[in-house]
């Protein structure tokens, strides 16, 4: 049995009343218990800090994926919060640092520009399998399941990353659906596969306890009505690219 990392980087409260606490959750941290990872995640650590043991997540993030990250602190509210995300009623906005070149045409699915002739913004839709027990999804012919809108925005300089062939550039990712790795995989399909992934196009072992190569990939904003008070809220990350 594999001992339990301790994972070197903490959440940032963005936001707290009687019913919520949105964390800014960052690279590596898993949002709950899961596999070795037992009081290295979000949700254990904040469980902990504020000896609240009835705290519990809205929704979820990857591990690998730093970003806005809602709980629940109300028992009573747990449910309402839980299905604003399970309906897909929250707009969420990521960023990531990705190779700035043109893309390639993917194997299955579609890709339309959404202000022709110009490549981006654009439109991905696919149908992305993910088995259980496999770590990476795939996509395959079939009904579209997974929507990304994705636009390219200006040269970055990724500080701390290793040296890249490629120029990178920062992209902003709106998933319309909510598929296991979605963007991940619609951006590797188009050959811009995000800085520090390890998973797409190949998987590369790293040790459990190797944080030095962050996927570069941010839950940047989140926008939903309160379903308790209808009140609008948006939250920012505030973690860097």
């Amino acid at each position: 049995m594999i001992d339990e990392p301790e994972i070197p980087f903490d959440l940032d409260v963005l936001y707290e009343d009687e019913r919520i606490i949105v964390v800014d959750k960052p690279h590596f941290l898993p949002t709950m218990p899961r596999g070795m990872w037992y009081r290295s995640t979000a949700l254990m650590r904040l469980r902990e800090r504020l000896g609240e043991p009835d705290i519990t997540p809205a929704h979820r993030l990857d591990r690998l994926t730093a970003g806005v990250l809602v709980f629940v602190r109300d028992k009573s509210c747990r449910g309402a919060y839980q299905t604003l995300f399970q309906e897909k009623r929250a707009v969420k906005v990521y960023e990531c640092l990705a190779p700035c070149r043109p893309i390639t045409r993917p194997q299955y699915g579609t890709v339309a520009p959404l202000e022709s002739p110009r490549p981006f913004p654009l439109l991905r839709r696919s149908h992305i399998t993910k088995v259980r027990g496999v770590m990476t999804a795939y996509e395959e012919p079939g009904v579209v399941n997974a929507e990304t809108v994705i636009e390219r925005g200006e040269l970055s300089v990724p500080a701390g990353f290793p040296p890249h062939r490629d120029m990178v550039c920062r992209y902003t990712l709106h998933p319309r659906t909510g598929k296991t790795h979605q963007l991940r995989v619609h951006m590797n399909s188009l050959g811009l596969p995000i800085v520090g992934d390890d998973f797409y196009p190949h998987i590369e072992t790293r040790p459990y306890d190797d944080f030095s190569q962050p996927l570069a990939l941010v839950a940047r904003t989140l926008r939903f009505d309160d379903p308790i008070t209808g009140e609008p809220r948006e939250f920012t990350s505030r973690i860097a690219l």
